[in-house]
């Protein structure tokens, strides 16, 4: 009830920012499990979505989306999220990001709405790194209830071995990686 109130009362404020998802309580699934460890610096930079579970915020995106993530010296990290529109035109949402726990931890919390909003809980979604290869090259990021997926790489494209290596490892996780959706690009 509250997560639903808060979240008309944003939209009435700042219609069209996409929102983050926000936890729930509930479900007897196993916990999700993040990576080890994430060096946040190295983290930083242009990220292309390759895949993600269809969500309500991205629903006017039509294709080329994408995030950018830089660290400001607060330590907190600027995103900006990036979409085609289907009438070509380009969207972008800025937001900031926090590092939940030790400077090492994966886990994040996000947000959209404006910062005098900050002060809110469920202005934060949950933004946990739960895949990552050795390079830093292709990641999978979800949330505790498993409700969103994005799959993200630094470049447009991924070898069809290591996408479909990271499907395993996603469905190992509890993922219905049936639910995934290619993200269009558009022809270069």
């Amino acid at each position: 009830m509250l997560r639903h109130l808060i979240t008309t009362l944003l939209l009435t404020i700042a219609p069209g920012l996409p929102l983050p998802a926000t936890a729930s309580s509930g479900g007897d699934a196993e916990a999700l499990s993040t990576i080890p460890s994430l060096d946040l610096p190295r983290y930083m930079g242009r990220w292309y979505e390759i895949a993600r579970f269809e969500n309500w915020f991205q629903k006017k995106c039509a294709g080329d989306a994408s995030a950018e993530y830089s660290l400001e010296p607060s330590g907190k990290v600027q995103v900006i999220n990036r979409c085609r529109l289907e009438n070509g035109e380009l969207s972008e949402a800025i937001g900031e990001a926090r590092q939940i726990g030790e400077p090492t931890s994966p886990k994040l919390k996000v947000r959209f709405a404006p910062a005098w909003l900050s002060f809110i809980p469920a202005v934060w979604g949950d933004y946990w790194v739960i895949d990552l290869d050795a390079d830093y090259q292709l990641v999978a990021i979800s949330e505790p209830q498993r409700e969103y997926l994005w799959v993200l790489s630094r470049s447009p494209q991924v070898s069809s071995e290591a996408y479909e290596a990271l499907l395993q490892r996603l469905r190992d996780k509890g993922f219905d990686t049936d639910k995934l959706m290619s993200t269009a690009r558009k022809a270069q």
